[in-house]
């Protein structure tokens, strides 16, 4: 059975940090196209970062130079450090490859 597990989100003050986790079961996080996407409150999900296989990076305009996707292909985990967070960095975090989405993890930044 495959599945994806995020954990690390957390309640965090405007410019603060946070490190997101996304464990892979019953597959190989490093064979897959990796994304991490997100949906604030009101709004639909929104794509956020891509890691390749090969390591290629992209990440959509609002985050780029503030979070980073990487990958520990020893522990299978796919990552996403996120810094300098804003209030609109609020939503939920879900990691997501073609076989499905994880649970998701909550991000909450403010005051």
């Amino acid at each position: 059975q495959v599945h994806l597990v995020e954990s690390g989100g957390g309640l965090v003050q405007p410019g603060g940090s946070l490190r997101l986790s996304c464990v892979g079961s019953g597959m190989l996080l490093s064979n897959y196209d990796m994304n991490w996407y997100r949906q604030a409150p009101g709004k639909s999900r929104e794509w956020v970062a891509l890691m390749t296989p090969s390591g290629n990076t992209k990440y959509v305009d609002s985050v780029k130079g503030r979070f980073s996707i990487y990958r520990d292909n020893a522990e299978n985990t796919l990552y996403l450090q996120m810094d300098n967070l804003t209030p609109e960095d609020t939503a939920i975090y879900y990691c997501y490859n073609r076989n499905g989405w994880g649970q998701g993890t909550q991000v909450t930044v403010s005051s």
